[in-house]
């Protein structure tokens, strides 16, 4: 085998196993991200920013795209014992984090009625 083609084979890179990764078409964000850096960026990716400007009027539209992250933190801010955590024991945040997580669901499907 020459030098050249076991350089060839060293260098080649194994995958991760499972499903390819799918990039995104377009990349929703808020004004604090308002930046040419950022929108360059992100072009440079070959996805496209749809990023609130700076000054203009809160009608743009990205407010009704909210991520389910960011609505599941609104949820959980409804309840004032998880506002701010005063428990100092984990297991009794978590007891509740867990009923609130169970009222939220239950307010969700009985509204689907």
């Amino acid at each position: 085998m020459t030098c050249w083609r076991r350089l060839a084979e060293w260098n080649k890179v194994r995958g991760k196993r499972g499903r390819p990764c799918q990039r995104p078409d377009v990349v929703l964000a808020d004004r604090g991200y308002d930046h040419d850096k950022y929108r360059r960026l992100v072009r440079e990716l070959q996805i496209r920013p749809l990023i609130a400007r700076r000054g203009t009027e809160h009608g743009s539209g990205l407010g009704k795209h909210r991520y389910v992250v960011e609505q599941t933190f609104a949820l959980l801010h409804a309840f004032r014992r998880l506002r701010i955590r005063w428990e100092i024991r984990a297991d009794i945040h978590q007891a509740f984090l867990s009923l609130a997580c169970a009222l939220i669901c239950w307010r969700r499907l009985t509204s689907l009625r």
